[in-house]
């Protein structure tokens, strides 16, 4: 028997304790922090601390604080999703994790690697199960740390990227309005690459050595993100038939405050419909959404379900989406 669409009734986020500020940056690579803030709107990012922070523990801590927040029995989750580009184990996944951390025992589990898009991916792919009434309630988890892929000698890439979770739990509700369009160009996926250390044959050149860390095209990422995000928010609003002005919130992934901008921009939108984390955050991929709705939460902003959002995120791949839902 078919069910309702998921409405988001917790949130939960963790950042480490940890915070590298521009000026710490400076030190190591030349940038400074009028260079990086100008470019990118980010002053200081959470770093993982390796005695205590991974993406399994992180996600296990995001997890606890939603469920918490929704003030739900942990038995009563149908599916745990956790979405990830840098897992610090490759099995058992890390939803496997998170089930026995929180006792979850009823939660059928796996994850999902969509880059950036992550957290947006695991979402539609969670009310996809609701909406079949195969489950009724599920944990979406984006985790990140991302500080273990990075090459603190590349200003372009270093200065960008921070470590976190973020968590939401959803449950079914017939009244709900939702919708989704995710999207896809693997043709175009070059401008952001990072390999596999784990390859046999492979001679270990400095060459390779590098291509482990994040390679990015900066300004093709750009370019990518300012057409296309606008593109697919519009599109998604058509089919809805909702006014751009109708919505309360737009909900980016905190990647760069000047494509933020310049999506606000091209949707005629006030840029305070955009709410933004990332001066304190920097880009955490699959994480940014969730702990920037923690965020606005625990600011008041949310939380009675009574607010029209678009919630939209884009990476590698390239990959990119948009949600239409009420918040």
């Amino acid at each position: 028997m078919a069910g309702g669409f998921g409405r988001v009734i917790g949130i939960g986020s963790y950042l480490p304790d940890r915070i590298m500020t521009n000026d710490d940056l400076a030190k190591i690579v030349d940038t400074n922090d009028a260079w990086i803030t100008e470019r990118t709107g980010i002053k200081e990012r959470h770093i993982s601390d390796p005695e205590k922070d991974t993406s399994e523990s992180m996600a296990v801590e995001a997890a606890k604080r939603a469920v918490a927040d929704a003030g739900i029995d942990p038995m009563e989750i149908g599916l745990i999703i956790v979405a990830s580009t840098t897992p610090n184990v490759l099995f058992p996944v890390l939803s496997a994790s998170v089930q026995a951390a929180i006792d979850a025992d009823n939660a059928m589990c796996f994850d999902t690697n969509a880059a950036c898009p992550g957290f947006l991916t695991a979402f539609v792919t969670a009310q996809n199960y609701l909406r079949s009434g195969m489950v009724k309630t599920a944990l979406v988890i984006g985790t990140e740390n991302l500080s273990n892929y990075m090459d603190f000698t590349d200003r372009g890439t270093c200065i960008l990227f921070g470590d976190g979770a973020g968590a939401c739990v959803i449950t079914s509700d017939e009244n709900l309005k939702y919708d989704a369009i995710m999207r896809a160009a693997g043709k175009r996926g070059e401008c952001m690459h990072c390999e596999s250390y784990m390859q046999k044959g492979k001679e270990k050149t400095p060459e390779f050595l590098k291509s482990n860390y994040i390679q990015m095209d900066g300004q093709t990422v750009f370019k990518f993100a300012v057409t296309e995000v606008p593109k697919i928010i519009e599109d998604l609003l058509a089919r809805t038939g909702t006014d751009p002005d109708e919505i309360d919130y737009y909900i980016l992934h905190q990647a760069n405050r000047r494509i933020i901008e310049s999506v606000a921009k091209r949707l005629k939108q006030p840029i305070e419909k955009f709410p933004m984390n990332i001066e304190k955050t920097g880009n955490t991929s699959s994480a940014s959404i969730p702990i920037l709705l923690d965020s606005m939460k625990k600011e008041g902003a949310l939380g009675e379900g009574k607010k029209k959002v678009v919630m939209s995120s884009f990476g590698a791949g390239l990959l990119w989406g948009a949600v239409q839902t009420e918040l």
